[in-house]
């Protein structure tokens, strides 16, 4: 009877548990990295997701990319070729976009919070904020454009309020919890809030003061201050907000450090309507009008309707790209109509500075023709 025991006890040791062992290996995840800094809004969602569901750091490890010297070394552009963040590598699949993330997760990790992958409302306000705002979100903290499609932050900040708006009109106001669509957190709470975060920080720098739109805001607050993760979450993105703003970020960005404080002009009130004049184009960006103080047959100004602090040509940056083309293109255009006076050709004339014979600090480009113009000119 005592050798039976012991066979069995043996036999339990030397066979079974070393194959429980390695069927509970097997049904455990797979140990994964998360590449991602505190201050990504788009990993923030992740974070959201891997927080809600207290996933272990042992199966899914957030990591630094500066472990790997950053977003553009080789040693990072070999998991991710796009050189971006967030990025979770598992031992069968890198995934390089936070959304394609988020699924993953769900998908993997069954316990916990569901975050509702299939309600529409859900979706659609998690497309929208991919498709259109996180675009065009660097207006908010980059340097120079473009953002998106967009040349001018100006532009940017437009289109951006513009989508908050319609992601608010989806928001039901009888809704009942904290959450966008009720009682429960969806993947719209995890992909909006982080962006907020940067849109409710930032864009009062740039002059905008009620940031986010009433059913947005009312949301964020209840939420910030009700779910211990977003509040986490909140930290973790304005600790890195606040760093950047510690290192000067904004001292040089148009519209937040830097401002068009030179006086106004007689442009200005061209513009305004408050002085006539002949105009004979205005798209809304750009203004042309005839000179008063013709020295062609055909002498048109081409001027920025919104100055952009460009007093003077020499003031231009990359910030002003996209309005410096859009006045040649309109003094190209222009230049083909026989109607103002054009005949075989013109002259583009810009003075910039008392050399030059500028009289007034707000750019403005000359075209002339409708004669044969010599040179060099005077």
């Amino acid at each position: 009877m005592r050798v039976k025991q012991a066979f069995r006890f043996s036999f339990i040791i030397s066979v079974i548990l070393p194959l429980a062992s390695t069927f509970t290996l097997s049904m455990s995840a797979p140990t994964s990295k998360l590449y991602d800094l505190p201050v990504s809004n788009n990993g923030a969602r992740c974070r959201i997701i891997l927080y809600k569901k207290e996933i272990p750091t042992g199966e899914v490890q957030i990591s630094s990319p500066m472990d790997l010297g950053g977003l553009k070394t080789p040693e990072y552009l070999e998991l991710n070729p796009q050189g971006k963040m967030p990025l979770l590598v598992t031992d069968s699949i890198n995934i390089p976009e936070s959304d394609t993330i988020c699924r993953y997760l769900l998908s993997t990790y069954k316990t916990g919070a569901d975050f509702q992958p299939d309600n529409p409302t859900s979706n659609l306000i998690a497309r929208i904020h991919d498709m259109y705002v996180t675009t065009i979100q660097g207006c908010l903290y980059k340097a120079v454009p473009p953002f998106g499609i967009f040349g001018t932050r100006s532009d940017a900040i437009e289109e951006l309020q513009k989508q908050l708006k319609i992601i608010d009109d989806l928001i039901d106001s009888e809704k009942h919890g904290i959450y966008l669509c009720g009682s429960e957190v969806s993947l719209a709470d995890a992909t909006l809030f982080p962006t907020m975060i940067f849109v409710a920080l930032l864009l009062p720098k740039f002059g905008v003061e009620d940031a986010l739109p009433p059913k947005i805001a009312k949301w964020y607050d209840e939420v910030r201050e009700k779910d211990q993760v977003f509040t986490k979450v909140y930290d973790e993105v304005k600790g890195g907000i606040d760093s950047w703003e510690s290192n000067g970020r904004w001292e040089n960005i148009w519209m937040a450090g830097l401002r068009d404080e030179d006086p106004d002009t007689i442009f200005d009130k061209i513009i305004s309507g408050d002085i006539p004049a002949s105009i004979v184009h205005d798209d809304g960006k750009v203004l042309a009008f005839k000179d008063i103080n013709a020295a062609a047959p055909a002498h048109l100004l081409v001027i920025p309707k919104d100055r952009m602090n460009l007093s003077k040509l020499r003031k231009s940056t990359d910030e002003h790209i996209e309005i410096l083309g859009r006045l040649l293109v309109t003094a190209g255009k222009l230049a083909n109509d026989p109607e103002l006076g054009f005949e075989d050709g013109c002259r583009i004339v810009i003075n910039d500075g008392p050399d030059a014979g500028q009289e007034v600090p707000h750019l403005h480009v000359h075209v002339l023709g409708g004669r044969s113009l010599t040179w060099p000119p005077g």
